[in-house]
């Protein structure tokens, strides 16, 4: 590992993993054949100012446009992609990757594992994970009119700027008080305590899954989004390379860079600008300090030969777990994990031509094993989970040769 990270080699290994995770490039979306075959147009209203409530400079809400100009509101079925951003202003390199039509926690938790994964792949190993909900829309609305009586009955507290800011949006003023630090951001209420049923079974699927696959995290109720931008889970992750020296407390250097890494989901901007519900959730990963290349490097994946089915919750996070295991042991691997259908999952595994299917249901995640398939030889057997990862490398490299 060199101890100088290049914009070039960042962004060919970050694409590298996120391919690994099921993100395919903007280009091969396109040639998807409900994509290509789309004679509807679908139409947003966001402007740049109004992409920039993300607070990622409109990277990650640029994903809209994504979505509609390149017609993927074609496909009615999960899509993952990716894309290499320029940071404005900086010219920082970036890479941004999105999940569409999947309505579930397994976006933000499939979102959070491949930036981790990002992370350790570039060297930095040690990370927290921090995690909050502004909820639904009940539970912004909620969330919001306690955060306006709060602020009115202390606005003899608030700094100038915060006064003004509460004249567009009362989160406005206390996104002003987070970057500034104030007292008041500490004592204002938590989103957390206002949510509906149905973010808070989100929310704590979220953090079942970052419990499940030991993952460091903390619930930090300051990290909030724009309530016209952001609903449901909101995550940054904190990482560094423990090998550096006085590494800063939230974005650690690694040589003359370092990661920033935030996402969340963004539904409500969604329905706001395109008048429909589409389930959206994305991460921006940027590295600081470094100028993006000219020219856009291209990822060299390997074709798969394993497809990893699940279901359930908890197959869903072992699966998780199991695709970073086999990303790192260099087994290129195939996956639906937002499917909740194992006859989709098989077929999908057939229409691909893989070799090996790994099955991973609810009593094979009791029994710590899995089913390993043989679609070639038409057999299969059980396998532990201590043994697979090894199991998978010894059969693909045999495959190879």
């Amino acid at each position: 590992m060199p101890t100088e990270l290049t914009a070039t080699d960042f962004l060919k290994r970050a694409a590298r993993v996120a391919e690994h995770f099921g993100f395919l490039s903007i280009a091969e979306c396109h040639k998807h054949p409900d994509c290509k075959n789309c004679v509807g147009t679908l139409r947003h209203t966001a402007s740049m100012q109004d992409r920039r409530l993300d607070a990622l400079h409109g990277m990650l809400t640029a994903g809209i446009s994504t979505y509609t100009t390149g017609k993927l509101h074609g496909i009615q079925s999960p899509i993952l992609c990716y894309s290499i951003e320029h940071v404005p202003r900086t010219g920082e390199a970036a890479l941004s990757m999105q999940v569409f039509n999947v309505e579930k926690s397994i976006a933000e938790s499939l979102l959070i594992q491949a930036s981790r994964a990002i992370a350790r792949e570039l060297g930095f190993g040690e990370q927290v994970v921090r995690v909050n909900s502004v909820g639904d829309s009940d539970s912004v609305a909620r969330y919001t009119r306690e955060l306006t009586n709060f602020m009115r009955k202390r606005a003899a507290d608030l700094p100038p700027a915060a006064r003004e800011l509460m004249k567009d949006h009362v989160i406005d003023a206390l996104l002003h008080l987070i970057e500034k630090d104030h007292e008041l951001s500490y004592r204002s209420p938590s989103p957390l305590e206002y949510l509906s049923d149905a973010s808070r079974r989100h929310f704590r699927e979220i953090v079942e899954y970052l419990e499940m696959s030991e993952t460091p995290y903390e619930i930090d109720p300051k990290l909030i989004g724009h309530l016209n931008c952001y609903s449901d889970g909101i995550f940054a992750i904190d990482a560094h390379n423990p090998s550096a020296d006085n590494p800063p407390a939230q974005s650690t250097q690694h040589g003359t860079a370092s990661l920033f890494i935030r996402g969340g989901r963004y539904n409500t901007f969604m329905r706001r600008h395109t008048k429909q519900e589409i389930p959206a959730a994305g991460a921006v990963v940027i590295l600081r300090g470094k100028k993006a290349p000219r020219r856009t490097p291209a990822a060299q994946t390997q074709r798969p030969s394993v497809y990893l089915v699940q279901l359930g919750f908890g197959p869903k996070i072992r699966s998780l777990m199991l695709l970073d295991l086999l990303r790192q042991a260099g087994v290129p691997t195939y996956q639906n994990l937002a499917s909740d259908s194992l006859s989709t999952q098989l077929r999908d595994a057939e229409e691909r031509g893989v070799k090996y299917v790994v099955i991973i249901g609810q009593k094979e995640y009791v029994d710590n094993a899995a089913i390993l398939r043989n679609l070639h030889a038409r057999s299969q057997e059980q396998v532990p989970f201590t043994d697979l990862v090894a199991r998978l490398k010894r059969s693909v490299s045999a495959t190879s040769q």
